[in-house]
């Protein structure tokens, strides 16, 4: 996308200085990527000015998330210039496969490709927690030409490493995972065996409790690229608050100074 595409896309509220990063955040980043969570337009918009590479658009976060209304993703996909990835999770709680929740999955990934999303974000486990590698394949096949990223299911099955082949198997191409702990800084070491085991066979995306406080530390261990998180009053005393382009940005230039990248700079516009 053009700098001049660009600069008509992004919210009016954003000055130059946002327009010029978001910019430079999109034609630079090979080393590492960073997905927003966001429930809100708003924090579409903070993760385009603040210059995220992609949103995960969901509902519900205070659930870890579920789907978000088709208006949501429609307004997300016609508002943002970087990619909206959809997360379909029905049910809070419930990855377990059933013919009711793959019906749902399979509508709502119609959905998604109608409205333009970029990809989506799903995942089954059988009852004993272990991949469902046919029932997630099948809606891979379905979401077709659209990436698929296989959700923190995988956290609960029994075998990370085991999982891991699985869902390679499945044909998604990336799994968002906390390392099989409650948040990413006690999932470290296990995140990064995951990524040497993956290879270049699938993307690790490393989510679950990453902060502005601990964002350089999990980079450095895990020696991760790919990074997940929502920001939502992030380190202080905000509460549940939609993120900030200046969280996000921050973020992304923690991320680049701990893995080595190139850090973003800012220019401003005469």
């Amino acid at each position: 996308m053009c700098f001049a595409a660009l600069k008509d896309l992004v919210p009016s509220a954003c000055d130059s200085t946002w327009v010029v990063y978001c910019y430079q955040a999109m034609q630079r980043r090979e080393h590492i990527h960073f997905e927003l969570c966001a429930e809100t337009l708003d924090a579409c918009m903070a993760a385009v000015a603040g210059g995220a590479d992609r949103i995960e658009l969901c509902a519900s976060l205070e659930v870890d998330g579920l789907t978000p209304e088709l208006s949501l993703v429609e307004a997300a996909v016609r508002q943002s210039p970087i990619p909206v990835h959809v997360l379909l999770r029905p049910l809070a709680d419930e990855c377990r496969s059933s013919s009711a929740v793959v019906a749902a999955i399979a509508a709502s990934v119609q959905e998604a490709k109608l409205a333009g999303a970029a990809g989506v974000v799903l995942g089954l486990l059988h009852e004993d927690g272990t991949v469902d590698v046919e029932g997630t394949r099948g809606l891979v096949v379905l979401a077709a030409p659209l990436p698929v990223t296989f959700h923190r299911a995988f956290d609960r099955t029994p075998d990370l490493s085991q999982a891991l082949e699985d869902v390679i198997r499945t044909g998604c191409s990336r799994v968002l995972t906390s390392g099989g702990a409650a948040d990413v800084v006690a999932g470290a070491p296990t995140l990064a065996k995951l990524i040497r085991q993956a290879g270049e066979r699938i993307d690790v995306a490393i989510g679950g409790g990453l902060r502005l406080r601990n964002a350089a530390d999990v980079a450095r261990v895990t020696a991760g690229r790919h990074f997940h998180g929502s920001l939502q009053g992030d380190d202080d005393a905000m509460g549940r608050a939609d993120p900030t382009p200046e969280r996000v940005r921050q973020m992304i230039d923690l991320l680049c100074s701990a893995t080595g990248c190139e850090g973003m700079r800012k220019f401003i516009l005469d």
